[in-house]
């Protein structure tokens, strides 16, 4: 009998492992993915290194982007976008 409580136990601590931390990290995988397969010409972006532009080109698994007002433009993968818009100190906090 003490083995079911022992069961019971890891059952519980499974779903509570499973509701805290794997199903919010897939709902902001699926979130972020459908952000950048929706990323079009003329949208602000932010990159994981932090580099902020307006999106000039969108191609199949990459996006070009215009960083400054001389027109530098930059090719980057779909998956080094991390937010659309411009991301200030202020809205990550």
């Amino acid at each position: 009998m003490e083995w079911i409580s022992t069961i019971g136990m890891l059952v519980v601590m499974l779903a509570i492992f499973y509701f805290l931390l794997i199903r919010p990290e897939n709902k902001k995988k699926k979130e972020l993915a459908k952000m950048r397969s929706e990323l079009t010409i003329g949208d602000e972006v932010t990159t994981i290194g932090g580099i902020i532009g307006t999106i000039c080109a969108v191609k199949e698994e990459s996006i070009v982007i215009e960083t400054s007002a001389d027109r530098v433009r930059v090719e980057f993968a779909k998956w080094a976008i991390s937010t659309k818009g411009a991301q200030t100190t202020e809205t990550a906090k």
